[in-house]
Protein backbone atom coordinates (compact mmCIF):
# COMPACT_ATOMS: atom_id res chain seq x y z
CA UNK A 1 0.00 0.00 0.00
CA UNK A 2 2.84 2.46 0.70
CA UNK A 3 6.48 2.96 0.03
CA UNK A 4 8.81 2.86 3.03
CA UNK A 5 10.48 5.98 4.35
CA UNK A 6 13.95 6.68 3.08
CA UNK A 7 16.74 5.93 5.56
CA UNK A 8 17.89 8.78 7.75
CA UNK A 9 14.89 11.04 7.65
CA UNK A 10 11.31 11.87 7.08
CA UNK A 11 10.83 11.39 3.37
CA UNK A 12 7.51 11.56 1.64
CA UNK A 13 5.29 8.52 1.89
CA UNK A 14 3.36 7.46 -1.22
CA UNK A 15 0.13 5.51 -0.96
CA UNK A 16 -2.18 4.14 -3.64
CA UNK A 17 -5.87 4.10 -2.72
CA UNK A 18 -8.08 1.78 -4.76
CA UNK A 19 -11.43 3.30 -3.91
CA UNK A 20 -13.46 5.56 -1.61
CA UNK A 21 -13.29 3.01 1.23
CA UNK A 22 -9.49 3.17 1.12
CA UNK A 23 -9.64 6.99 1.18
CA UNK A 24 -11.85 6.84 4.27
CA UNK A 25 -9.50 4.34 5.92
CA UNK A 26 -6.57 6.69 5.32
CA UNK A 27 -8.55 9.54 6.90
CA UNK A 28 -9.12 7.43 10.02
CA UNK A 29 -5.43 6.48 10.14
CA UNK A 30 -4.35 10.11 9.85
CA UNK A 31 -6.68 11.04 12.72
CA UNK A 32 -4.63 8.78 14.98
CA UNK A 33 -1.40 10.72 14.36
CA UNK A 34 -2.76 14.23 15.02
CA UNK A 35 -1.91 16.08 18.23
CA UNK A 36 -2.53 19.58 19.63
CA UNK A 37 -0.58 22.12 17.60
CA UNK A 38 -0.54 19.91 14.49
CA UNK A 39 -2.10 20.55 11.11
CA UNK A 40 -3.07 18.27 8.28
CA UNK A 41 -2.90 20.18 4.98
CA UNK A 42 -4.94 18.67 2.14
CA UNK A 43 -3.89 19.47 -1.43
CA UNK A 44 -5.56 18.34 -4.64
CA UNK A 45 -7.86 19.45 -7.43
CA UNK A 46 -11.62 19.69 -7.06
CA UNK A 47 -13.04 16.18 -6.85
CA UNK A 48 -9.78 14.60 -5.70
CA UNK A 49 -11.25 13.22 -2.47
CA UNK A 50 -10.18 15.87 0.07
CA UNK A 51 -13.68 16.12 1.55
CA UNK A 52 -14.06 12.33 1.76
CA UNK A 53 -10.76 12.03 3.62
CA UNK A 54 -11.63 15.02 5.86
CA UNK A 55 -15.04 13.57 6.84
CA UNK A 56 -13.48 10.23 7.74
CA UNK A 57 -10.82 11.96 9.84
CA UNK A 58 -13.36 14.09 11.72
CA UNK A 59 -15.61 11.08 12.35
CA UNK A 60 -12.65 9.05 13.61
CA UNK A 61 -11.90 11.77 16.19
CA UNK A 62 -15.53 12.45 17.18
CA UNK A 63 -18.15 9.82 16.37
CA UNK A 64 -19.18 7.82 13.28
CA UNK A 65 -22.49 9.71 13.22
CA UNK A 66 -20.93 13.19 13.36
CA UNK A 67 -22.44 15.59 10.83
CA UNK A 68 -19.48 16.90 8.81
CA UNK A 69 -20.59 19.61 6.39
CA UNK A 70 -18.05 21.08 4.01
CA UNK A 71 -16.84 24.42 5.40
CA UNK A 72 -16.61 25.89 1.88
CA UNK A 73 -18.98 28.75 2.69
CA UNK A 74 -18.48 29.04 6.45
CA UNK A 75 -14.68 28.69 5.98
CA UNK A 76 -14.29 26.81 9.27
CA UNK A 77 -16.11 24.19 11.34
CA UNK A 78 -15.17 23.33 14.91
CA UNK A 79 -15.44 19.88 16.51
CA UNK A 80 -14.92 18.66 20.06
CA UNK A 81 -12.89 15.50 19.74
CA UNK A 82 -12.25 13.25 22.73
CA UNK A 83 -8.67 14.39 23.33
CA UNK A 84 -8.50 17.89 21.79
CA UNK A 85 -10.57 20.27 19.67
CA UNK A 86 -10.34 20.03 15.89
CA UNK A 87 -10.91 22.88 13.44
CA UNK A 88 -11.66 22.08 9.79
CA UNK A 89 -10.74 24.96 7.48
CA UNK A 90 -11.63 25.21 3.79
CA UNK A 91 -9.60 28.10 2.39
CA UNK A 92 -10.77 27.79 -1.23
CA UNK A 93 -12.61 31.13 -1.17
CA UNK A 94 -9.87 33.10 0.62
CA UNK A 95 -8.32 35.97 -1.25
CA UNK A 96 -5.74 36.98 1.36
CA UNK A 97 -3.75 34.63 3.65
CA UNK A 98 -4.44 36.94 6.60
CA UNK A 99 -8.12 35.94 6.41
CA UNK A 100 -7.23 32.46 7.70
CA UNK A 101 -5.69 33.97 10.78
CA UNK A 102 -8.67 36.32 11.21
CA UNK A 103 -11.01 33.31 11.39
CA UNK A 104 -8.93 31.59 14.06
CA UNK A 105 -6.20 29.41 12.54
CA UNK A 106 -3.60 30.30 15.18
CA UNK A 107 -6.09 29.87 18.02
CA UNK A 108 -7.16 26.50 16.64
CA UNK A 109 -3.55 25.31 16.72
CA UNK A 110 -3.00 26.64 20.25
CA UNK A 111 -5.91 24.61 21.62
CA UNK A 112 -6.05 21.64 19.28
CA UNK A 113 -5.38 20.48 15.74
CA UNK A 114 -6.37 21.84 12.35
CA UNK A 115 -7.45 20.18 9.14
CA UNK A 116 -6.82 22.59 6.25
CA UNK A 117 -8.20 22.17 2.73
CA UNK A 118 -6.61 24.41 0.06
CA UNK A 119 -3.58 25.34 2.22
CA UNK A 120 -1.87 26.89 -0.81
CA UNK A 121 -4.11 29.91 -0.12
CA UNK A 122 -1.84 30.61 2.87
CA UNK A 123 0.94 31.47 0.40
CA UNK A 124 3.67 29.65 2.30
CA UNK A 125 2.55 30.75 5.79
CA UNK A 126 1.87 27.15 6.79
CA UNK A 127 1.87 25.75 10.32
CA UNK A 128 5.31 24.35 11.22
CA UNK A 129 4.06 20.99 12.59
CA UNK A 130 2.10 19.52 9.75
CA UNK A 131 1.54 16.72 7.31
CA UNK A 132 1.08 17.82 3.72
CA UNK A 133 -1.29 15.38 2.04
CA UNK A 134 -1.45 15.63 -1.75
CA UNK A 135 -4.31 13.68 -3.32
CA UNK A 136 -4.42 13.02 -7.06
CA UNK A 137 -6.95 11.04 -9.07
CA UNK A 138 -5.41 8.14 -10.99
CA UNK A 139 -6.11 9.02 -14.60
CA UNK A 140 -6.11 5.48 -16.01
CA UNK A 141 -8.64 4.22 -13.43
CA UNK A 142 -11.78 3.32 -15.39
CA UNK A 143 -13.97 3.36 -12.25
CA UNK A 144 -12.74 6.84 -11.32
CA UNK A 145 -12.20 5.98 -7.65
CA UNK A 146 -8.45 5.32 -7.43
CA UNK A 147 -6.25 7.97 -5.85
CA UNK A 148 -2.53 8.41 -5.34
CA UNK A 149 -1.50 10.17 -2.14
CA UNK A 150 1.83 11.69 -1.13
CA UNK A 151 2.28 12.54 2.55
CA UNK A 152 5.16 14.80 3.55
CA UNK A 153 5.98 15.47 7.22
CA UNK A 154 7.21 18.77 8.64
CA UNK A 155 8.24 19.90 12.12
CA UNK A 156 7.44 17.44 14.89
CA UNK A 157 6.07 14.94 12.35
CA UNK A 158 9.60 14.38 11.03
CA UNK A 159 10.48 12.78 14.38
CA UNK A 160 7.45 10.50 14.43
CA UNK A 161 7.10 7.17 12.70
CA UNK A 162 3.91 7.23 10.65
CA UNK A 163 1.99 3.94 10.83
CA UNK A 164 -0.51 4.30 8.02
Amino acid sequence: MSTPQAPGGAASLEIDLADEAATKALGASLAAVLFPGAALCLYGPLGAGKSTLARALVRALTSPEEEVPSPTFTLVQFYEAAEFPLAHFDLYRLEDPDEAYEIGLLEALEDGAALIEWPQRLEGRLPPHRLDVEISPVLDDTAGEARRVRITPFGAFKERKLEL
